[in-house]
């Protein structure tokens, strides 16, 4: 096949046009991106109908964006890139608490809340409380670090998808570490959920014969002085889904067991009924380079 008929002329002025871009890791990124991209034209003989279907689903992906929606995140979750650029980034370690994808609902700034708050302002759902550590890599306590959390309900809704119904906030809380690193608070347990579907990412997952749905899980980003934040989950151990995440975000370390726990003593200091539900979680940080 000639060189006109495969349009390597066309990628080699492409790449050519890239050699004067004054930052190194910005033109190493595009001429990787371009290179990929036309390959992928060419394996593919993508035609021009199939070209202009996917850039009118970018173009209603970038429109379904908004203050309190990222479709685009979606998008890359449900594609698992999200979270491939989390494992090629996220070496940890050893005994560092693993990454995961930051999802599309971080959107919004969670409230300042002290230790012990609950988090979950509407009730309703099975009372919980989520305690542990924030360490350093060689167990050392971090007092001070901060803990950011955010959850589903126990429908499986997040404050921003229901305006109106939640209340802002309502899952979130931003919490600091005691002196000895440690952080608790009181919440539901989470629900399993559906991923939103009623905007271009739903048409691909049921284009593809694929569910939307995540296993029920919390999410935590924790930082402290001297040490690489971490952004991860903490998912219910014996749920659904735990094998088939919609964003491929499931690792074995991050599956806790949110155990029926009979301790009046316990539940006293909480401020829940007894039972409860208790799901213990370390966050270990890994010292900066």
């Amino acid at each position: 096949m000639t060189t006109e008929a495969t349009g390597a002329g066309v990628t080699e002025q492409a790449l050519a046009s890239l050699r004067g871009t004054a930052d190194p890791r910005l033109r190493e990124l595009l001429t990787g991106l371009v290179r990929h991209l036309h390959d992928f034209a060419r394996e593919t003989r993508l035609t021009q109908e199939e070209w202009e279907r996917a850039i009118a689903f970018l173009t209603a992906t970038g429109q379904a964006c908004t203050d309190t929606r990222q479709e685009f995140i979606l998008l890359s979750d449900v594609l698992g890139l999200s979270m491939l650029v989390e494992t090629v980034n996220g070496h940890r370690a050893p005994g560092a608490t693993e990454s995961t994808v930051l999802g599309p609902f971080h959107m919004t700034q969670s409230p300042v809340r002290a230790l012990g708050d609950d988090i979950d302002l509407v009730g309703g759902g099975e009372p919980c409380v989520v305690s542990g550590r924030v360490l350093s890599e060689d167990g050392t306590p971090l007092p001070g670090a901060v803990v950011d959390v955010w959850q589903a309900d126990d429908k499986g809704f997040y404050d921003v998808q229901q305006p109106g119904v939640q209340p802002a906030g309502n899952g979130r809380g931003l919490f600091t570490a005691d002196t000895e690193g440690r952080f608790w608070f009181r919440t539901c347990v989470p629900a399993p959920y559906p991923i939103p579907t009623d905007g271009p990412v739903g048409g691909l997952l049921r284009a593809t014969g694929r569910h939307p749905y995540r296993p029920a899980h919390i999410h935590f980003i924790a930082t402290a002085e001297g040490h690489t934040p971490v952004t991860t989950h903490i998912f219910v151990a014996g749920g659904d889904y735990l094998d088939s995440d919609a964003v491929f975000a499931v690792k074995e370390s991050l599956v806790e067991d949110f155990a029926e726990t009979d301790d009046p003593p316990l539940s006293r200091e909480f401020g829940v009924p007894n039972p409860f539900r208790h799901a213990r979680f370390d966050l270990v940080l890994e010292r900066a380079a």
